[in-house]
């Protein structure tokens, strides 16, 4: 119980100061005008290269496909968030404290996930309406869900990343763009997965967005809401796999930096 009463006010203090850094990075004007501004111009790149296709269907794909991935782009961003841990110099005193680093770094970047899932939901709900992409009432509830559950999901992902940064800053620009490219291309966002060879889409079903994104196209198709929960499930599963993961990779860093005192107040 003690533990668990310390992990959550770790998780709670970690989660402050992330909203502190995003308020200290962002004003509403440049949230949504920069920001959120930008992932409407990809979205709306991919529409038109949907229009082009005279397909509606395939217009419609691309349309749903790259608003989701906006979550995931913005998710991506705990790799580079993390790293900045280790520029600033406060990984020395992290790893002496007497919690893990994986919650710590679990709530110091919640911002990206929330983020976007907002601006996924406003390119869904508010873009794609003018690609003749639209929701009804009763499907809006469920997006509302996925969304987050997609984005949350991401971010583990996100997070077995970062513990791999914390000691090659120089990395994360690198790692987390790979990433979401990879995701993007794979997890069927522009094309089907059913496109790729068998071992491709082995790795893809690893992976939250490819069961997010499905049960999001899912609910556009008014299919059975067993198909939704089903993927859903999957994406969930998946999510809390890469969690599990990420809290390894972060314990056995901490292992690492204490005998080889990998951490220093210089980054």
């Amino acid at each position: 119980m003690r533990y668990l009463v310390r992990t959550s006010t770790v998780l709670r203090y970690s989660a402050a100061n992330a909203w502190a850094d995003f308020r200290a990075s962002y004003t509403w004007w440049s949230w949504t005008f920069g920001w959120l501004g930008r992932m409407l111009a990809q979205v709306t790149f991919f529409a038109f290269v949907g229009i082009m296709l005279g397909d509606q269907a395939q217009l419609r794909y691309l349309v749903v496909g790259n608003a989701v991935m906006t979550c995931v782009v913005e998710t991506m961003s705990v790799v580079a968030s993390s790293s900045s841990e280790g520029r600033i110099g406060t990984l020395p005193l992290l790893s002496a404290a007497p919690v893990r680093l994986a919650w710590v770094f679990l709530g110091r970047s919640v911002q990206w996930p929330v983020s976007g899932s907002l601006t996924a939901l406003v390119s869904l709900l508010a873009l794609a309406p003018a690609f003749g992409v639209h929701w009804s009432p009763t499907q809006v509830p469920a997006l509302v869900l996925l969304v987050p559950l997609t984005a949350l999901s991401t971010y583990a992902v996100g997070l077995f990343l970062s513990a791999f940064v914390l000691t090659a800053s120089g990395a994360r620009n690198l790692l987390s763009n790979s990433a979401y490219l990879v995701m993007m291309a794979i997890c069927g966002v522009q094309v089907p997965v059913d496109f790729w060879p068998s071992w491709v889409r082995s790795i893809a079903s690893t992976l939250p967005l490819t069961h997010g994104l499905a049960a999001i196209r899912s609910v556009g198709d008014r299919a059975p809401v067993a198909d939704v929960l089903g993927q859903a499930g999957l994406a969930l599963a998946c999510g809390v796999g890469w969690l599990v993961m990420a809290v390894l990779a972060f314990s056995l860093l901490e292992q690492h930096s204490r005998r080889r005192d990998a951490f220093d107040f210089g980054g």
